[in-house]
């Protein structure tokens, strides 16, 4: 079963970047698709963005798409979320997740292992 820590969250202004990464303990790392989701306050948690195994096939929340990029290493186990051109709605608390049950998953419960977040503040 693989471990999640995410890191790389903080306060920035609108308008720029963060990276956030997200560290995978394990020997097979590389045979769970990962997932980046985010929870605001008084909001449910939401899907932000997922990548394969391999790294080949990535997909996106329309509300990312275009300003977020998902991207992997698996010689270091490392998910990471680049985020660029940051908006306060982007505000919240960012948890990545894995799973090896579902192929192509969006939805919380597809995910098995979370890790146990990173906040983000935009500020405007």
């Amino acid at each position: 079963q693989v471990q999640l820590v995410e890191s790389g969250g903080g306060l920035v202004q609108a308008g720029g970047s963060l990276r956030l990464s997200c560290a995978a303990s394990g020997r097979t790392f590389s045979s769970y698709d990962m997932g980046w989701f985010r929870q605001a306050p008084g909001k449910e948690r939401e899907f932000v963005a997922r990548i394969s195994g391999s790294g080949g096939a990535t997909y996106y929340a329309d509300s990312v798409k275009g300003r977020f990029t998902i991207s992997r290493d698996n010689a270091k186990n490392t998910v990471y979320l680049q985020m660029n051109v940051l908006k306060p709605e982007d505000t919240a608390v960012y948890y990545c997740a894995a799973t090896n049950l579902f192929p192509r998953a969006v939805r919380t419960w597809e995910y098995h292992t979370w890790g146990q977040g990173t906040q983000v503040t935009v500020s405007s």
